[in-house]
């Protein structure tokens, strides 16, 4: 059964020589450190991140013997983010398609000889979090229950198999933000309250023209389901500039499209910051915000991490998994708005749209007018 399980696809097939080849591999005979598995998005480094501080207590070992497998999309700011502890970022698209790229990076992690390796993802990818986690042969690994679906349940029960110990950090749609902390109350044998979702960052001026306070509008999602009709995002913004706040778009070179609508605005107080900034200089402009007003993408998280004032836009497909934050961990200038629909946990398989492009209809519901309301009381609050 261990050797030909049904029920695999095919991709897992192509890999089996990797895990013969890794399993082969000498490894150092001392055990040492701990690997933490991270295959995942900005916003989820997030909400792990105060977590992290407390493993070294929970494991006894130094920050320096914790090293932290993340994802190339949030290396840049790992220096700041992770001081301490050991960042390793990898492409982690190639690693579950490439067969070379998953070659080197296995014999990387097998090579290290950890002691323990943990996953606590409870949304994560069998050929990338599960199989990192196997292909250390770390002496304890540790990893959550996951998200499981008829599709997913051979390919799991196959790599849970392999774990030491496996912790069940609740039902879905738990939030993730408590997920970590059951885990760690798990791993110690001890109460581990919750905490809030925050990241360190520095307090560097951001690289904006200077002037009065500014709104931020990040408009862009690598899902367009989950993107806030842009129009709408116009319409706030002329409410933040008749107001008197300036207003700073921001976004990707994907996001380029809504240049020509920014110029259109014609106003002294909108700044186009669009493809120019660096990771770190986005979260530096986010950071001294006024108010952000976000999707429910890698920006927003990272705003509310640094303790911006954040209207986060949320959406229905696995609601409160990770947006909206439970009221227990949310920062008091945070404020999520939805729109509620009957069609919620979905998983983001809408049918209710009339082409992939489309805004999901839970985006595209949530009025102007809320949003400006919500901003203007986070601006000026009462």
């Amino acid at each position: 059964m261990s050797l030909f399980p049904r029920g695999m696809r095919r991709r897992w097939w192509m890999f089996r020589p990797i895990d013969a080849l890794v399993a082969l591999w000498p490894a150092p005979r001392e055990r040492k450190g701990v690997l933490v598995v991270r295959m995942d998005g900005i916003g989820d480094m997030v909400m792990f991140r105060a977590a992290l501080e407390h493993y070294p207590d929970a494991f006894g070992v130094a920050k320096s013997e914790i090293t932290v497998l993340g994802c190339n999309s949030w290396k840049p700011l790992a220096d700041q983010v992770f001081p301490g502890f050991k960042v390793v970022a990898i492409d982690e698209h190639a690693f579950e398609k490439k067969w070379l790229y998953r070659l080197k990076i296995a014999l990387m992690v097998r090579r290290q000889g950890f002691q323990v390796a943990v996953c606590d993802m409870f949304m994560r990818k069998t050929l990338t979090a599960d199989s990192l986690v196997w292909a250390s042969r770390a002496e304890q690994r540790i990893v959550c229950t996951p998200f499981i679906t008829e599709r997913t349940k051979a390919e799991y029960a196959w790599y849970l198999a392999k774990a030491t110990r496996v912790i069940d950090t609740g039902p879905y749609p738990t939030h993730e933000g408590l997920r970590h902390f059951t885990f760690l109350q798990a791993l110690t044998g001890t109460r581990m309250p919750p905490e809030v979702p925050a990241i360190p960052w520095r307090n560097e001026p951001p690289a904006l023209p200077e002037g009065g306070a500014y709104v931020v509008m990040n408009f862009g999602s690598n899902e367009p389901g989950r993107r806030w009709p842009f129009a709408q995002f116009l319409d706030l913004a002329r409410h933040c500039l008749e107001a008197g706040l300036r207003v700073v778009f921001v976004g990707a070179r994907q996001e380029d499209f809504a240049k020509p609508a920014i110029a259109a605005l014609d106003h002294p107080g909108v700044v186009d910051t669009i493809g120019s900034l660096k990771l770190p200089q986005l979260v530096d402009v986010l950071k001294h915000a006024a108010c952000v007003v976000s999707n429910d993408t890698g920006p927003g998280h990272l705003a509310i991490g640094v303790g911006a004032a954040t209207v986060l836009l949320a959406g229905g497909g696995h609601f409160g998994c990770f947006v909206p934050y439970p009221e227990s961990i949310r920062p008091p200038r945070a404020v999520f708005l939805n729109h509620e629909m009957d069609c919620y946990h979905c998983l983001w398989r809408c049918p209710k749209r009339a082409s992939d492009a489309d805004a999901f209809p839970c985006v595209a519901g949530i009025s102007v007018q809320r949003v400006w309301e919500a901003v203007r009381g986070l601006v000026s609050p009462s």
